[in-house]
């Protein structure tokens, strides 16, 4: 039960995700996928998203029990399947026209006692089927959005110290606060956070770096930008003409790496928190845009073997951009959730990029995305990798430095 959280925080939250999130349009079907201990958040966005003209709110949930059941109960066979036939379902909707919209929140540590191996087994074997439902969200053919919903489980991961209702308060405080729902219009503050954003992004396009030079603590990589790669970041439009918010929180601008051009070392400044294991402590080499040396002071195991679920996975296709400021970075506290953590620092994404990252790139095929630089890969795994000790400077394409960070803020 959720009762005892702040009822007029939820529904805020709620309103805020339908119409500057999803921005669901009158008549658009809204697909929701959440944890069941979400229900009361889901139930508030059911309300704003019929008030702002919704078709049909169709709510698919997963619990925590059933998951763990399947791991303490089924046979080998079951960790190598996947729905396919649900996968392909969501896919078709969202062809269809759907809007998507996810709940984060789940229990971070939920697998963490569990077979290292069946985990895997079983993520892979959801990221091959789920591409249907997957590839119109990468390319951005729909509106989508994704907020947090302060289940028990993962608010007592992260105050540990606290009453398990107390933890959910207070992380429900801090869903509020970084996800920008205070005063008297948080739709506004939305507005204006998006315009700060595309004040960032504007000036990164305009410069056009062939790459970026990270430098600091166990860290000094060049970093080389995709061919007619695009800065995005706040809200964006999608190919149906509809303006989103897909992530709130967020404080990022981001853009496609060239899979193909990167090289040196990244020290990661935070832990990631994968599949049930938390790693800390990573540090990779890279060398034509592969990851070829890697270690972590814990869940080393587990981090081997996500860069070797495909091709791509040891390549990067994501690189963003955070300033120390944050205020996800200021408030101190590690989420255990990407949707958080990656808001309080610049971080890279191993795995597939975002085609529409690259100028025209939701036109462009699989084999011609990856001519640009674009990365293939079943995976996108977010991991950070700034911090107030972490300068960036942007490489023009005549070799001249130009300042991006300077002691992880910006220097424009």
């Amino acid at each position: 039960m959720s009762d005892h959280l702040d009822v007029d925080k939820l529904d805020r939250l709620a309103e805020v995700a339908v119409r500057t999130g999803v921005n669901l349009q009158p008549g658009q079907d809204l697909i929701i996928t959440a944890n069941m201990s979400a229900l009361p958040l889901v139930q508030r966005i059911a309300v704003h998203a019929y008030r702002a003209g919704a078709g049909l709110v169709v709510p698919f949930f997963t619990d925590d029990a059933i998951t763990l059941a399947r791991y303490e109960n089924a046979g080998d066979h079951s960790f190598d399947r996947a729905p396919g036939w649900f996968y392909e379902g969501l896919g078709k909707a969202y062809k269809g026209g759907a809007a998507r919209m996810a709940i984060a929140g789940d229990d971070p540590m939920l697998l963490a006692e569990q077979d290292p191996a069946k985990v895997a087994r079983a993520s892979k074997a959801v990221s091959i089927a789920g591409k249907p439902a997957m590839e119109p969200i990468v390319r951005h053919e729909v509106n989508w959005n994704i907020v947090a919903f302060p289940g028990a489980a993962w608010a007592a991961r992260v105050f540990p110290d606290l009453p398990v209702k107390d933890a959910q308060a207070k992380l429900l405080d801090a869903i509020y606060d970084a996800s920008r729902l205070g005063g008297d219009d948080p739709v506004q503050n939305w507005a204006d956070h998006s315009a700060e954003l595309n004040t960032r992004l504007t000036w990164l396009n305009d410069q056009n770096f062939d790459a970026l030079h990270y430098t600091g603590p166990g860290t000094d990589l060049r970093l080389g930008l995709a061919d007619g790669h695009v800065w995005k970041g706040g809200g964006s439009m999608s190919l149906n003409g509809v303006v989103c918010q897909p992530n709130i929180p967020t404080e990022e601008v981001f853009t496609c790496p060239h899979a193909y051009k990167v090289d040196g070392t990244v020290a990661a400044t935070k832990p990631l928190a994968y599949q049930g294991t938390v790693i800390r402590d990573i540090a990779v080499r890279f060398e034509a845009g592969r990851i070829v040396e890697a270690s972590a002071s814990s869940g080393e195991a587990v981090f081997r073997d996500l860069l070797a679920v495909d091709d791509g996975s040891s390549r990067i296709g994501e690189v963003a951009l955070v300033p120390h400021s944050s205020p996800i970075s200021q408030s101190g506290t590690l989420f255990y959730n990407t949707l958080f953590d990656e808001n309080a620092s610049c971080h890279i994404a191993l795995g597939q990029c975002y085609a529409g990252t690259v100028k025209g790139g939701e036109d462009l095929s699989v084999d011609e995305l990856k001519q640009k630089g674009g990365n293939e890969s079943l995976i996108h795994v977010d991991w950070m990798m700034g911090s107030d000790a972490v300068d960036i400077d942007g490489i023009t394409r005549t070799g001249e430095v130009v300042p991006v960070m300077r002691k992880g803020e910006w220097a424009f």
